[in-house]
C-alpha cells in the first residue's frame, strides 16, 4: 500500500506537540532546558510524527532509514564541534585566550565595548566566512572582557552573534551564503550584491543600538577587578603576543578556504604545541610530578583534549572565567544536535512541512506576502528541524517554482533563504546554531536572542522592503527567449 500525503490535522499534531513539550521543558527547567528536557522534548515529538507516518502507510523501515539519513547530515558538525572542545581547552593552557582577555581589558571601554564587539566579529567572520570560528574564537575572549569590564554577558553574547552572523552572512568564503544561491539558481556575487541591500542597514542599525546601550548603561570600569582579572592572567600564565600565533594562523588557514574541520582540529594541536613551549612555568605546576615530565605532559594535553583546561586561582570567578573547553564539554550538545536532526527528517520525510507550504502559498498573493512567508517558512524549518542549511534547502526547493511563476528573480529567494534561514538559526536554543553558541559562549540563547539586534532587524527590514517593492528584482528573459516568444506571437 502506498503511503498517503497528510492532511493538514495529521502536519499540526507533532508540531503542537513538540511546542508545548519545548514550552514546558524552558517552564520547569529554565536554562537548563538545553541539557536534557529539549533532548526528551524532541524524541517525544519524533514518536508522535512517527505515529502519523505509520498511520499514512509509511514503513517503520522509510522512516527509520530517514532518521539515520538526518542525523548522518549532522555528522559533519558534530566533528567541528568536538574540535572546538579542544581547542578550547588547549587555547586556555597554551596561553592564547588568557592573552586575548588581557589585551582587551586593557584596550576595549566599557561604552564602546558591546558595538566594538560587534564590529570586531563582522570583520573577522567575514575574512574567514564562518561565524562558527569566530565565535569559539574571538567570541570567547570577548565574554572574558566582559566579565572583566563588568559588563553583560548577555548583551555580549548578542554583540558577538551579531557581527559574526553579518560577516559570516556577506562572505564568499561561507558555506550558506554559496548555499542560498546554489539552491535558488542566482549567481553567488549577484546574490552577495543584492543581500547587501538588507544587510548592511541592519548591520549599521545594530551597531547603533549596542554604541546607545554602552552609553546609556549604569556601568563603569571595575579597574579594582580588572587589576585583579590582569594579575591572576600574569601571574598564572605566560602573556605576551607570541601566544596569539595559533589564533593567526587558525585564521590564515580559514582565508585561505581550508574545511572546518581540519582548520579548527589542526588549531586544537597549535594550543598543545604552544604550551609546551611557551608555558613551561604553568605546565610543571599542573603536571603529575610522580612520572617523567614528558610522559606527564603528554597526559596532561591528553587530558585537556577530552575533560578541558582546569586552573585553581584561589578566586572561584576567575576559575570560571579561566577555565573550560574539551570534547566532553560537547557531547551534551551533540546529543541535541542527533534529537533535533531526528525529528525534522521524520516530519520532512512524511511530508508534513511540504503540507504548510502548501497551505501557505494559498494564502500568499502578493510579492510582499510571498516573501514574508518564505521568511516564515525558513524561520519554522530552523525550529523544527534544528540545522540551518535544511531552513535554507527545503524552502528553496519548496518556493523555487513560485517565485518563477511570478517572473521574480533567483536572487529574491537567495536573499529571502537567507535573510530568514541563516540569520535566526542561532536564535532558537535548541537549533545546531543556537546549542553551538549556548556551548562556546556559556550564554543560553534565551538570554541573548533580544540583544542580537542584527538577526532581529535583518528579516523585519527584508519583510519591509518586499511589501514596499524595495529592491525586489524581475526576472529579464534572454534576447534569444523574447525573439522566439514574438516570433511565436
Amino acid at each position: 500500500m502506498s503511503a498517503k500525503q497528510p492532511s493538514f490535522l495529521d502536519a499540526s499534531i507533532p508540531l503542537l506537540v513538540l511546542v508545548i513539550l519545548l514550552s514546558a521543558s524552558v517552564y520547569l527547567f529554565g536554562d537548563n532546558s538545553s541539557y536534557g528536557p529539549n533532548q526528551i522534548a524532541l524524541f517525544m515529538a519524533t514518536a508522535v510524527a512517527v505515529v502519523v507516518g505509520l498511520k499514512n502507510g509509511y514503513s517503520w523501515s522509510v522512516i527509520e532509514k530517514a532518521m539515520v539519513n538526518g542525523i548522518s547530515l549532522s555528522l559533519g558538525a558534530v566533528l567541528i564541534l568536538l574540535s572546538v572542545g579542544a581547542l578550547i581547552g588547549t587555547w586556555m593552557l597554551s596561553g592564547t585566550v588568557p592573552t586575548l582577555i588581557y589585551y582587551g581589558l586593557q584596550l576595549l571601554s566599557p561604552s564602546w565595548f558591546y558595538a566594538a564587539s560587534c564590529l570586531l566579529c563582522g570583520i573577522v567572520a567575514m575574512s574567514i566566512g564562518s561565524s562558527w570560528t569566530t565565535a569559539a574564537t574571538i567570541g570567547v575572549a570577548l565574554i572574558g572582557v566582559a566579565q572583566g569590564l563588568g559588563l553583560s554577558p548577555a548583551i555580549t553574547a548578542g554583540a558577538i552573534v551579531s557581527g559574526a552572523y553579518f560577516g559570516d552572512k556577506i562572505s564568499p568564503l561561507s558555506e550558506t551564503t554559496n548555499l542560498a544561491p546554489a539552491v535558488a539558481g542566482a549567481d553567488l556575487f549577484d546574490h552577495i550584491r543584492h543581500m547587501l541591500w538588507t544587510t548592511v542597514p541592519s548591520f549599521i542599525l545594530a551597531l547603533l543600538l549596542f554604541t546607545v546601550i554602552g552609553f546609556n548603561s549604569d556601568v563603569s570600569a571595575d579597574f579594582a577587578r580588572i587589576n585583579e582579572i590582569s594579575q591572576v592572567l600574569t601571574e598564572n600564565f605566560s602573556i605576551s603576543a607570541i601566544s596569539l600565533v595559533p589564533l593567526f594562523i587558525l585564521l590564515t588557514m580559514a582565508v585561505k578556504k581550508v574545511p572546518a574541520f581540519p582548520t579548527v582540529f589542526i588549531g586544537a594541536l597549535l594550543g598543545a604545541v604552544w604550551a609546551v613551549f611557551f608555558q613551561q612555568d604553568l605546565m610543571s605546576r599542573l603536571v603529575e610530578q610522580d612520572v617523567g615530565y614528558t610522559l606527564a605532559s603528554i597526559k596532561l594535553i591528553w587530558h585537556i583534549f577530552h575533560a578541558g583546561f582546569v586552573i585553581e586561582t584561589g578566586n572561584a570567578s576567575l576559575n570560571d572565567l579561566l577555565s573550560g573547553g574539551g570534547m566532553s564539554s560537547m557531547l551534551n550538545t551533540i546529543w541535541l544536535v542527533f534529537c533535533a536532526m531526528m525529528f525534522g527528517a521524520t516530519i520532512e520525510k512524511i511530508g508534513l512541512l511540504r503540507k504548510f507550504v502548501e497551505s501557505i502559498l494559498f494564502f500568499a498573493k502578493s510579492t510582499g506576502s510571498l516573501i514574508t512567508s518564505t521568511i516564515a517558512t525558513c524561520f519554522v524549518t530552523n525550529v523544527l528541524t534544528a540545522d540551518q542549511y535544511m531552513s535554507i534547502v527545503m524552502p528553496g526547493r519548496m518556493f523555487k517554482e513560485e517565485y518563477e511563476r511570478r517572473n521574480l528573480a533567483p536572487v529574491n529567494l537567495s536573499r529571502t533563504l537567507e535573510d530568514g534561514g541563516t540569520i535566526t538559526s542561532p536564535l532558537i536554543p535548541w537549533n545546531t546554531c543556537g546549542a553551538y553558541m549556548h556551548s562556546v559562549l556559556q550564554v543560553s540563547p534565551l538570554d541573548y536572542a533580544m540583544y542580537a539586534f542584527f538577526n532581529l532587524i535583518n528579516p523585519v527590514l527584508a519583510i519591509i522592503y518586499a511589501y514596499c517593492g524595495i529592491k525586489i528584482l524581475k526576472l529579464t528573459p534572454p534576447d534569444s527567449v523574447v525573439q522566439e516568444v514574438v516570433a511565436k506571437a
